[in-house]
Formats: structure tokens, C-alpha cells, sequence
């Protein structure tokens, strides 16, 4: 079934660009409920065929989905309380009882202190009342997902019953994961374990459906992993050696980053530990193929963020500030696609190759023929020799995007550049369409010849930059753009359905 999605979503097709968070919901976030599933028919009926969404785990300060409490759980802000509600687990007067919540953002902090004590009346109502059915369906899902939920479980409630404090800041025997540390712990927090596995249950069981959904209608999922994990999360805490990590204090001796780039003059400093290579050499990257198998177990397709950082990262010593003062060191990327290779057969990646890519980057994406990335935002910034400019695209194998998660609204894009600057856009375009310069450029790209081409759904509603998603080095404010159900017309529908038709990216 992998080989055949995989051999599907690389034809020619496109697909929008939506992370959860940005659904309509009365509950104040986006959620995995009737939103997901109406989205999913304006894709079918605008003759789209992917979604791409951004990382699902768990999010903690920041809100951001590239730091999460793990890499393989998912976010429990996304259950829906409807269903919660279809399967008795919660009331109506529960859901009735929610705030009149903002329709166009997230108010995170809202959001948390409303949606928590829902999940743990459902929680608490699960484990007392629910069918034996329902309960041995829970009990096989712990079962199968024990590898990785058992630590997650008690990671989160240690976490918890720390307020919130980083795992090297507990007392010394459980952040260092002494057996008898784990054991009493485990017995002490039985109650708040089960609470933590029930949401990953109820968000997995719902995400299931909804992509079922979605490849019932012939639409693939695209998620992201990102190549690093946040510190203050189970895969460091529970994994410490397989991180470059300070051995008297636990902290990250190297940090990830970028040198300074199109987002920064300054580099970006992520803070993330990079990788111990070597030892993850040593155990066949067993950790790493683990992360993927499971990873396209609830995905179609992943695209690696900062695929770079498997030919050579930035490491940035403890201590700095910014990443102006790191280093590139190599890692071994070429032997370790080849094991995952070995395990997946044909690798279901997109390569997001942006940044400071250099022909070792390039050779290595393309000794596994995996797909990279255009950015038209990025097409017009020098001569006409940019890579990104469509007519110097010189392979199929590649997915073109307006612009994506970190970039501007193309309106928003189009409003900062110089006069000069759009004067040579328009000329370049042979002039703005009526419809204005985000379908300008979502025309380019669908001409181009991408085999894939993807468009932020802001792009399609022509927002401005309130609208954006994320604005790299900003640590606050981010990930709050939400939509509502009446923006996607049937006019829309129609416009983006005869452009699909137009540049042979349908489906019939």
C-alpha cells in the first residue's frame, strides 16, 4: 500500500498547505472533527490531492510544532470534544460550557485552561464507564505502541508533577533514569500515566479516521519530520546518549542552527542538541528507522526538515547566543538512508533542501532520488540564474511551493519589496492576473514542471501578512492563524479546480 501512495503522490498533482491548528472549531483551536473532514471535501472537490501538514506532536512553550514532548506522539489540543462528546465520554452542558473563542486565531493560553479539564473528565469517564470493547481497543493500542508510550507517559507526568521544570532539573536519580528511580515513579504516577496514554488513544483513533477520510478520496497526507528533537523532550531524556549533551550537567554541549541566511543576519540558533553520530552509527541508526516506521504509520509522505543536516550540520558551542559562531561538521547521511532504505524500499521523503545547500547536499538527495523544494518567494532576489526561477528548473522530481510555513503571505511578500523589485515580478509574470498576485504566482507554479505543487491555503485566500504562520527567530505570537468555514466558496472551488485541470494536475 506504501509503494503504491508512494508512487501516486509522485505524479503530477498539487495540494494545499494547512496545519491542524488553522481548522474551524468552536473550542478555540483546530481539531481533528467536522472542520478536518470538510476541508478534506474542498480538497476533493477543488481537485487537490494532497495535504501537507506541519509536525502533530505535542507542543509546549512556544506553541511551535517543530519543539515537541516527543517525536512520535501526537497533540491532544487537536481531539476533537465533539467526538468526545458522540462517544459519551463527555456532556452537553461540557461542551456548552466553552467560551466564545476567536474565530481567526489561536488563543493558546485560553485554549490550554479550557481544553484540559475536558480531556481529563473524558479521561477520568473512560476509565470508568467505557465498553470492554472501547477499553480492550486501548489496551491493544498501549500494547502495540508500549516502545515509545510507556516513556512518553510518565515523561509527561513527571514533567507535570516537576511545573513544568526541564528534565535535568529533576532530582538526579529519575533525570538520570535509575531502574529503581523509574519503577517507584511509575507506581507513584499510575494514575497521571494513564491519563497521558488515554489522549495519545483518542488522538490516534481520530487522526486515524480522518486519514482514512482523506486516502478514501484519493487525497495523500504529507507531514514533516523535523531532523532535530526539542531538549526538553522524552527522545532526549529517555535516549541521552544518542546526544552531544554536557556529561556533568546534562545540557546540550552542541546546539542546532543556521549560520546566517535569507531570515537572519545573525544565523538562527534552535537551541536543539544535534546528534552523537557516531553512536547512532553504532546501533544502526535503529533509533532513527524506529522514528520513520512509525512516523508513516499515521502519514503518507514525509517531508525532512533541514535535510542538510544529514550531509553536514551547524554546531553551535554551549554558552552562545546567537549561531554566528558554529561550525559544519559532517554526518553520515549516505549510510544512513541506505539502512532506511534497506528497511522502507522506496523512500515515501521529500527533501527540504533550502538554506546553504552545497553539491554534497545535492548529490546525497539525489543518490536516493528524493524530491527538493522551489520557492518562488526566493525566485526573484538575484539574476536569472536563480534556481528557483521556473524556467531553470531542470528536473520533474521537485515540489514547488509559493512559499511555505516560515515564509510571508505572497500578498504580504509582494507589499515589502521595492517598486523596482515587483516592477520586475509583473514583468516577469506578464502582468498581475485580476485575481491578484498570489494566483499570479500559484499559476506560475502550476505551469511550472514540478511534479508537485503546493500552495499555503493564505495564499488561495489572497491574506495578508496578519496571516502568517510563523516568522523564524520569533519565539512568541507564532502558529495562531486559524480560517472559517465560509471562506472557501464555491467560487474558489471552482477557480482552483480549472487551474488544476488547466496544468494537468488532476486526477481523472
Amino acid at each position: 500500500m506504501k509503494n503504491q501512495q508512494f508512487m501516486t503522490f509522485f505524479q503530477r498533482a498539487s495540494g494545499i498547505l494547512l496545519h491542524p491548528t488553522s481548522l474551524p472549531s468552536r473550542f478555540g483551536i483546530g481539531d481533528l472533527g467536522e472542520g478536518a473532514y470538510r476541508f478534506i471535501d474542498f480538497l476533493e472537490k477543488a481537485g487537490q490531492t494532497i495535504w501537507q501538514v506541519l509536525p502533530l506532536g505535542p507542543t509546549g512553550y512556544g506553541n511551535s510544532p517543530y519543539l515537541s514532548y516527543s517525536s512520535l506522539a501526537g497533540n491532544p489540543l487537536l481531539i476533537s470534544p465533539d467526538i468526545l462528546y458522540e462517544d459519551a465520554l463527555v456532556t452537553r452542558e461540557d461542551l456548552d460550557s466553552f467560551p466564545k473563542f476567536l474565530s481567526d486565531y489561536v488563543d493558546y493560553d485560553l485554549v490550554i485552561k479550557t481544553k484540559f479539564p475536558l480531556l481529563k473528565k473524558a479521561s477520568n469517564t473512560f476509565q470508568a464507564n467505557v465498553s470492554s470493547e472501547l477499553y480492550q481497543n486501548f489496551e491493544n493500542f498501549c500494547d502495540h505502541h508500549s516502545y515509545w508510550l510507556d516513556n512518553y507517559a510518565l515523561f509527561m507526568s513527571l514533567h507535570e508533577v516537576h511545573q513544568g521544570k526541564t528534565w535535568r532539573h529533576w532530582d538526579k536519580d529519575i533525570a538520570t533514569r535509575q531502574p529503581k528511580a523509574i519503577e517507584n515513579w511509575t507506581e507513584r504516577l499510575a494514575g497521571s500515566i494513564f491519563y497521558y496514554k488515554f489522549l495519545q488513544f483518542e488522538f490516534f483513533r481520530q487522526w486515524q479516521r480522518v486519514k482514512k477520510y482523506a486516502n478514501d478520496r484519493g487525497i495523500h497526507i504529507f507531514g514533516d519530520i523535523p531532523i532535530y528533537v526539542a531538549y526538553d523532550s522524552v527522545d532526549v531524556w529517555s535516549n541521552a546518549e544518542l546526544f552531544c549533551l554536557d556529561k556533568e550537567t546534562q545540557a546540550a554541549s552542541l546546539m542546532a542552527g543556521v549560520p546566517p541566511d535569507y531570515f537572519s543576519s545573525t544565523g538562527q540558533l534552535w537551541g536543539n542538541p544535534v546528534y552523537n553520530w557516531k553512536k547512532l552509527e553504532e546501533i544502526n541508526f535503529k533509533w532513527w528507522i524506529v522514528r520513520f516506521k512509525r512516523t508513516l504509520e499515521y502519514l503518507d509522505i514525509v517531508r525532512i526538515d533541514h535535510f542538510r543536516g544529514f550531509e553536514a550540520y551547524w554546531a553551535v558551542p554551549q554558552g552562545e547566543t546567537t549561531a554566528e559562531n558554529g561550525e559544519w561538521l559532517k554526518a553520515p547521511g549516505e549510510k544512513f538512508f541506505q539502512y532506511l532504505k534497506n528497511e522502507l524500499g522506496e523512500l515515501p521523503i521529500v527533501a527540504e533542501d533550502l538554506g546553504v545547500i552545497t553539491p554534497e547536499v545535492e548529490a546525497l538527495r539525489d543518490k536516493f532520488n528524493l524530491p527538493g523544494m522551489k520557492l518562488l518567494h526566493f525566485a526573484f532576489d538575484s539574476d536569472r540564474a536563480n534556481p528557483f526561477l521556473p524556467y531553470n528548473y531542470t528536473n520533474h522530481n521537485c515540489v514547488v511551493y509559493t512559499g511555505t510555513h516560515d515564509n510571508n503571505t505572497t500578498v504580504g511578500w509582494f507589499a515589502e519589496r521595492s517598486f523596482e523589485d515587483n516592477v520586475r515580478i509583473t514583468d516577469y509574470l506578464g502582468g498581475i492576473c485580476p485575481q491578484g498576485i498570489n494566483w499570479s504566482l500559484i499559476r506560475l507554479a502550476m505551469g511550472s514542471i514540478a511534479n508537485q505543487a503546493i500552495f499555503p491555503l493564505q495564499d488561495l485566500l489572497g491574506l495578508t501578512e496578519t496571516a502568517r504562520m510563523n516568522i523564524p527567530g520569533l519565539a512568541d505570537g507564532n502558529w495562531r492563524w486559524r480560517y472559517s468555514f465560509e471562506v472557501l466558496t464555491p467560487e474558489l472551488i471552482n477557480h482552483l479546480r480549472f487551474l488544476t485541470e488547466l496544468y494537468g494536475r488532476t486526477t481523472y
